[in-house]
């Protein structure tokens, strides 16, 4: 079952003094829970009824790889922290600290491990996000996006099936960062008309996987 995702615009509609209830393992932005302790307005989680591995619960189960170039380092590190917080299994394929890198070759473990099934999903950083994309895409049976905000990260998914999400560490704060994470992991690939383009998408790469 796909985790939720309580941010700052949830909160729009509730009156100050007024009470939150979402489901336990709902993911709660930084900024939300800022501005529910500002406005008054408690965060209740609703009990289980059922134990996560009972309730099929699969994120325990779920490996993401992450990699980034020295630009992406401190992003990474962030990130991870709350790939492990929601429950998954990280696959951290460098870099290991600040010192300069070169992004394709993170990105292209990176996808590997996806396109190799050692990953469900896998996340790329560099400063842009642009080149870390261009590079994990030329791995066959990888679909790596380069989104920025919630819409984006939630079309990736639902239209394109992405498999790869691409951040750039410098365009866009951490926090939106972690909720463009957590909005695209949790979003499933709508299929029906979309699943005929994505086909296509593999048409095309086999086409040229051919020449």
């Amino acid at each position: 079952m796909a985790r939720s995702v309580l941010t700052v615009r949830d909160l729009e509609a509730i009156a100050p003094g007024g009470e939150v209830v979402v489901p336990r393992g709902t993911i709660v932005t930084e900024l939300a829970r800022e501005e529910a302790e500002r406005r008054g307005i408690p965060i209740r989680f609703e009990e289980s009824k059922v134990a996560s591995a009972e309730a099929g619960d699969p994120t325990g189960s779920r490996v993401v790889a992450i990699g980034a170039d020295h630009g992406g380092f401190d992003l990474k590190e962030e990130l991870r922290g709350y790939l492990t917080q929601w429950g998954y299994k990280v696959l951290d394929l460098g870099t290991s600290s600040r010192d300069a890198v070169d992004y394709p070759d993170l990105a292209e473990a990176v996808a590997n491990a996806v396109a190799r099934g050692d990953a469900w999903r896998g996340i790329v950083i560099d400063s842009a996000g642009i080149g870390s994309s261009i590079a994990a895409n030329k791995v066959p049976g990888v679909r790596a996006a380069l989104c920025y905000d919630r819409a984006t990260a939630r079309n990736s998914r639902e239209h394109n099936d992405a498999n790869i999400l691409s951040l750039g560490a410098r365009l866009i704060p951490a926090e939106v960062a972690r909720e463009v994470v957590a909005v695209w992991l949790e979003t499933p690939f709508a299929g029906g008309r979309h699943q005929r383009r994505v086909d296509k998408i593999r048409a095309i790469e086999d086409r040229h996987r051919k020449i």
